[in-house]
C-alpha cells in the first residue's frame, strides 16, 4: 500500500515539476500606453528581437466581440475589461512567448505577466501623431489628457506590474529594447 502511494506521489511531483518548467519557459510581455505613443512599434520590435509572438489585442477584441458597444463620438469600441481579461488568461495558458499590444493590457493580473512596458511620448509629438491618424478633436483631447496624467503608467504601477518605461518621442534605439527580463514568480 505504501509503495502505491509513493508511486502516485512521485507521479504528482513529476507532473508538478513539468508544469513548473512549462510555466517558467513561457514569456509574456505586455506593451501598454496611450494611443499614438508607439506601442505597436515597440511591441513588434521586441517580438522580433526576442522571437516572441506579437498579438494585436485590438484585433482580438473585435474578432471575439469583447466589447460592450461602439462609441461613435470617440470612434472606438468600449471594451469590457473583465471579458478581455478572462479571454486573455485562457489565451495565455494555451500559448507561450507572447507580446501583447494594447492600451488595455496593463489590466491583466501581474501573475500572468513577466514585464509591462509602458510607452510614453512628448505631448506635442503625440498630438501630431494623433492628427496624422485623423482622430477627431474629442478623441485627441482624451488621449492627450491620458498621457499628461500618465494613466497607463499609474494604473500599471497600481496593479504592481514590473514596469519598464520607453519614451518614443525621438524614436527607438537598440539599448531601449534591451529588456533583461526575469520570469514571474
Amino acid at each position: 500500500m505504501l509503495y502505491i502511494i509513493y508511486i502516485v506521489t512521485e507521479k504528482v511531483i513529476i507532473l508538478w515539476f513539468i508544469k513548473l518548467i512549462i510555466f517558467i519557459s513561457c514569456m509574456i510581455v505586455i506593451v501598454t500606453g496611450t494611443p499614438g505613443t508607439g506601442k505597436t512599434k515597440v511591441a513588434k520590435k521586441i517580438a522580433k528581437k526576442y522571437k516572441l509572438k506579437y498579438v494585436d489585442i485590438g484585433e482580438v477584441v473585435k474578432k471575439n466581440k469583447l466589447y460592450d458597444k461602439y462609441d461613435k463620438k470617440l470612434d472606438t469600441y468600449i471594451v469590457d475589461v473583465n471579458k478581455l481579461n478572462k479571454f486573455l488568461i485562457k489565451f495565455i495558458k494555451n500559448k507561450k512567448d507572447l507580446v501583447l499590444d494594447s492600451h488595455l493590457t496593463h489590466y491583466l493580473n501581474k501573475k500572468y505577466v513577466d514585464l509591462c512596458i509602458v510607452t510614453k511620448c512628448d505631448i506635442k509629438v503625440l498630438k501630431k501623431r494623433l492628427m496624422r491618424r485623423k482622430y477627431n478633436k474629442m478623441k485627441i483631447r482624451e488621449n492627450l489628457d491620458a498621457e499628461i496624467l500618465e494613466v497607463c503608467l499609474v494604473e500599471a504601477l497600481e496593479r504592481k506590474h514590473k514596469v519598464r518605461v520607453i519614451d518614443t518621442t525621438k524614436g527607438l534605439n537598440k539599448k531601449e529594447l534591451e529588456l533583461n527580463i526575469t520570469h514571474r514568480k
